[in-house]
């Protein structure tokens, strides 16, 4: 597989990460990166930054290096409802959203209490990836998180960091979440949670897992910018008019 998307990054705003944007833009055509994402923490984390930082991405440059940026966030699940902490006024700013779970947010509960909370999120319209789904502190019933994913056309996340320094033990839930796409005939992103600017783009387990699976590199809807932003006009976000020129020389 060949991964030219990254859509889970963390900069210095969320103050427990190290690299600014300036590092993401200068590393990411290192990788072979075409496209990377910003996806701060959403204000209920403790180390979040002010709700004004989502407000104000508008001032980075969309395209440096030949590499473009999208503004996102990564929200938190906060309840069994499935609330997401972005604000109605703060969408308008953002290219999309992922929606976690974070332990400091919402504790862990049973997997039909972690699956209703994960299916209203899904449910919400306010998000488009639900990230690091395989963190085995959160159980969830598959089949209903994957149906209800398709049904809503919300791509489960694959989160390399999983595999490496964080929620450590996701792997086989990684995998289940993976076979159970491939039965359902689903889709994912692929996203590094590069918390320093050297792991962006890194997917190495991401497409270990995918290949034990049967995942195809189509059902991986970051795989291509082209793909995930056709994927991002079908939620109401039209930004193929704004990257043209770069999109023109890819």
């Amino acid at each position: 597989m060949k991964i030219l998307c990254d859509t889970h990054s963390h900069t210095v705003a969320s103050t427990h990460a190290y690299s600014t944007v300036n590092d993401y833009f200068n590393i990411a055509p290192q990788k072979g990166l075409q496209l990377i994402s910003i996806t701060d923490h959403g204000p209920k984390m403790p180390d979040a930054p002010h709700p004004w930082h989502f407000g104000n991405m508008k001032v980075i440059p969309r395209v440096m290096n030949n590499v473009a940026m999208l503004r996102g966030i990564e929200a938190n699940i906060y309840d069994e409802d499935g609330q997401l902490d972005i604000a109605d006024r703060m969408d308008a700013y953002l290219d999309f959203a992922i929606a976690s779970f974070h332990e400091p947010v919402f504790t862990p509960g049973s997997a039909k209490q972690n699956t209703r909370a994960m299916i209203g999120a899904i449910r919400s319209g306010k998000c488009q990836i639900i990230g690091h789904p395989g963190n085995p502190n959160y159980p969830i019933i598959y089949d209903d998180v994957v149906k209800a994913a398709k049904d809503h056309n919300v791509l489960l996340e694959i989160n390399n960091s999983s595999f490496n320094q964080s929620r450590v033990g996701s792997g086989p839930y990684c995998l289940k979440i993976l076979e159970t796409v491939v039965k359902y005939d689903w889709k994912v992103s692929f996203g590094s949670d590069a918390h320093v600017s050297y792991d962006v783009g890194n997917f190495a387990q991401c497409i270990e897992y995918a290949n034990k699976a049967g995942l195809s590199e189509d059902a991986v809807v970051t795989a291509r910018p082209e793909r995930f932003l056709d994927f991002l006009e079908q939620h109401g976000k039209s930004l193929k008019a704004e990257f043209k020129d770069w999109l023109s020389e890819l």
